[in-house]
C-alpha cells in the first residue's frame, strides 16, 4: 500500500510541488485569508490521491481474485456446469471423467472405461481415432444411440488446450429437432398426397369431357357430379389444415370463460341429427338433470364434439345408435367431467388406437374416403383437448364397438 502511494504521489509530483508552493508563499506575506483556501486545496488534492488509489487498489483485488477463481476450478466443476453429456478422455480414448449428464444419458461411465469399446458405432470409433491421433484437433458427427430409447445427438470432439493430453466429448440431443423435422416432411409429403389424387381425378375427367365425351351428355352429367366430389373434399382437406393450423399457433387457453357441456352437447346433435338419420342411427342422451360447467371454449369444443359423433354416425353405422353421456370422474388429482361418445359398429384393432390421432392416419383409407374423412378429424380434436388441459381416452373392442371419451378439468 505504501509503496503504491508513494508511486501515486511521485506520478503527480507536480501538483503538490504546486500546492507546497503556493502554502509556502502565503505563508510568506502571512496572509491567512490565503493560507487556508491553499491548504484545503492541498488537503483535496491529497484526498482524491488517496481515494483513486484505494479504488486502483479494489479493481487490483477482484482482478486478482477472479483469475485465481478461473485458476483454482477442476475439470470437474466446469463439467458438472454442462448440461449436455459430457466426456473427458485421455489419448489412448480412455474415460477420465464424465459428467452427471453423461451417466444418464449413457449409464455407467466410471474412470478407466475404454470409449471403443462402449461406442461401438463406427462413425463413433472414427471420430475417437480423429482426436486422439492428432489428425484433427475438432471434429463432430452425428451419432444415434438405439437403447433404452432412439436418441440422435450432434457429437463434437476436441483436444483441450495446448500441452493438455486430454480432450472431451461432448454430446448436444438433437431427438426433438429430428422429430419435428420429420413430423413435418411426413405432414407435408401427406397432404400432398391426399391434394394430388383429387386434382389428378378432375384433370383426367375434364381431359374425357373435352375429348371422347364431348357429345355425351350422360357422360358429362357423371363425370361433372364427381369433379364437384372431389372439389369438396379437397374444400374439406383445405378446411381442416387451416383449422389444425391456426390451433397450433393459439396459445394454451386462458380459463376464463365457462362452457355448459349439456347444452352444447344438444347443438351437436342437433346439428347432426339429418346425417345420423341419413345413416340410420338413432342418437341416445344420458345426460344428468343439472347444468355441467367447464371452462373453455365453447365453438373449439362444439368442433371436438361434433368431430366424435359426427365418425361414430360414420363408421359405427351398423350399430344402429350412438350414445352420447355425460358423467363426473377424476383425472389424476384433479376432479373431472367426462364425456363419452360411444358406438356399437365394427371397433377398432388394439394396435391402432395410439395412431388413430395421428395427421392423416387411417385404419381403413377407402372406408374413410368413401366418408369423406380427412384424415384430420382426432388431430384437431388432440390440439383443442391439449389447450383446453384436457385429454382423450379411447376403448375399443373388434366387432363391439368404439367408446371416445373426453376428460375435461372442472377447474
Amino acid at each position: 500500500m505504501i509503496e503504491a502511494l508513494s508511486r501515486r504521489l511521485w506520478q503527480h509530483r507536480w501538483l503538490l510541488g504546486s500546492g507546497i508552493a503556493a502554502v509556502a508563499a502565503a505563508y510568506a506575506l502571512a496572509d491567512m485569508s490565503v493560507v487556508v483556501p491553499v491548504l484545503l486545496a492541498a488537503l483535496l488534492v491529497a484526498v482524491s490521491l488517496l481515494d483513486g488509489e484505494r479504488t486502483q487498489d479494489a479493481a487490483d483485488r477482484a482482478s486478482a481474485g477472479t483469475a485465481d477463481d478461473l485458476q483454482g476450478l477442476s475439470a470437474e466443476h466446469l463439467a458438472a456446469a454442462v448440461a449436455d453429456p459430457l466426456i473427458l478422455f485421455d489419448r489412448t480414448a480412455t474415460v477420465v471423467h464424465a459428467n452427471a449428464a453423461a451417466f444418464a444419458a449413457f449409464g455407467g461411465m466410471a474412470p478407466g472405461l475404454s470409449l471403443p469399446l462402449k461406442f461401438r458405432a463406427p462413425e463413433m470409433q472414427a471420430l475417437l481415432d480423429d482426436v486422439v491421433s492428432g489428425r484433427a484437433a475438432a471434429a463432430s458427427i452425428d451419432y444415434t444411440e438405439k437403447l433404452p430409447v432412439e436418441r440422435v445427438y450432434r457429437v463434437s470432439a476436441s483436444a483441450i488446450g495446448h500441452g493438455s493430453r486430454l480432450c472431451v466429448l461432448v454430446f448436444k440431443d438433437q431427438s426433438e429437432a429430428r422429430r419435428i423435422d420429420r413430423m413435418r416432411a411426413d405432414f407435408i409429403a401427406n397432404a400432398s398426397h391426399e391434394l394430388r389424387t383429387p386434382l389428378a381425378s378432375i384433370s383426367g375427367f375434364i381431359e374425357t369431357l373435352r375429348g371422347p365425351a364431348r357429345n355425351d351428355a350422360a357422360a358429362r352429367e357423371q363425370f361433372l357430379q364427381i369433379m364437384q366430389n372431389q372439389t369438396g373434399r379437397m374444400a374439406r382437406l383445405i378446411d381442416d389444415l387451416l383449422s389444425l393450423s391456426r390451433l397450433e399457433m393459439k396459445p394454451y387457453l386462458n380459463p376464463g370463460s365457462r362452457v355448459d357441456l349439456t347444452r352444447t352437447l344438444e347443438a351437436v346433435i342437433d346439428s347432426l341429427s339429418p346425417l345420423a338419420r341419413d345413416n340410420g342411427i338413432v342418437i341416445e342422451r344420458e345426460f344428468p338433470d343439472t347444468p355441467t360447467e367447464v371452462p373453455g371454449d365453447r365453438d373449439e369444443l362444439f368442433q371436438v364434439f361434433e368431430n366424435l359423433l359426427e365418425n361414430a354416425c360414420k363408421y359405427g353405422q351398423s350399430g344402429g345408435r350412438v350414445v352420447v353421456s355425460v358423467a363426473g370422474g377424476t383425472s389424476g388429482p384433479e376432479p373431472t367431467v367426462n364425456v363419452t361418445v360411444r358406438d356399437f359398429g365394427p371397433g377398432i384393432a388394439e394396435e391402432h388406437i395410439p395412431r388413430v390421432t395421428e395427421r392423416f392416419y387411417r385404419i381403413d383409407a377407402e372406408t374413410s374416403r368413401a366418408q369423406k374423412g380427412t384424415g384430420l378429424g382426432l388431430s384437431i380434436v388432440k390440439h383443442i383437448l391439449t389447450r383446453h388441459r384436457a385429454r382423450l381416452s379411447i376403448a375399443s373392442e373388434v366387432g363391439r364397438g368404439a367408446a371416445f371419451t373426453v376428460h375435461l378439468p372442472t377447474n
